[in-house]
């Protein structure tokens, strides 16, 4: 019993690995080969050692390492913890494709920021140009990036990184019900403090430009797909700074930042 209250109470100083398989408390189970990789050769974790796993359903579990090799480890599943911290608002980031690392820094920080969903797509300013098995493998990397995001913050779901699509494409799909559609643009007239809070529960989509913006048919695109145009500040953003900015706010206005 003394055991059990330790653990539960040091859990947040835990190395935390996504174990996308079943788990359960009381079984032995193995890490997927990449968090074994990482527990043995980075953290150099060893027999005895605690750590925390989850599966992206809710909730997390305790382990400790019972066996471990160069390519294996097998750990025993002490308990599962009732443990989350998902934002109260719903948002999903549309990202305009970003030149070298930028991409991988918004999905990243998107992730600590609480996002339930990126949609990285293509615009005609964005400086890079995806397809074929080139763009899946980007799209590979990058729910690898949000996996690892999850890891580090403590959230026990991982956001959903979509398909690489043209913005051109996203814009003609109908709006899913209540949800509420923003789009950063410089001059727009309200600021995100003059928009009518969102029901509870209801989603929001955000709309972020590549390197340059949006093209002005894109724009006018995305206000007549239902998108509010708002403004962040008089100054102009990079396009790996206004996502987050965004974010920021919503979660300051509406979510868990209050």
């Amino acid at each position: 019993m003394l055991i059990t209250v330790f653990i539960y109470n040091t859990t947040m100083n835990l190395p935390r690995f996504f174990c996308p398989k079943p788990l359960m408390a009381g079984a032995r189970a193995d890490l997927p080969e990449n968090a074994a990789r990482h527990a043995c050769r980075v953290l150099r974790l060893g027999v005895g050692d605690d750590l925390v796993l989850f599966d992206g359903c809710g909730g997390e579990y305790v382990a400790r390492i019972a066996a471990l090799d160069r390519e294996r480890v097998a750990v025993d599943i002490l308990q599962w913890r009732d443990a989350e911290c998902e934002s109260p608002i719903k948002v999903t980031l549309v990202q305009a494709l970003q030149a070298g690392e930028k991409m991988d820094m918004t999905v990243q920080k998107a992730v600590e920021l609480g996002v339930t969903g990126i949609v990285p797509v293509a615009s005609r300013r964005s400086v890079v140009r995806l397809a074929g098995e080139r763009a899946e493998r980007r799209v590979e990397h990058w729910r690898g990036v949000a996996v690892a995001a999850c890891e580090q913050s403590g959230r026990n779901r991982v956001p959903d990184v979509a398909d690489l699509q043209t913005l051109d494409n996203w814009l003609r799909k109908p709006a899913g019900a209540k949800v509420l559609r923003l789009v950063l643009a410089p001059g727009a007239q309200r600021a995100f403090d003059g928009i009518e809070l969102p029901a509870p529960g209801a989603p929001v989509e955000l709309l972020i430009g590549a390197e340059g913006g949006l093209d002005p048919d894109e724009l006018e695109m995305s206000l007549q797909a239902g998108y509010v145009p708002v403004r962040l500040g008089p100054r102009v953003l990079r396009t790996e700074t206004a996502g987050l900015a965004a974010l920021a706010v919503i979660q300051c206005l509406w979510g868990d930042f209050k």
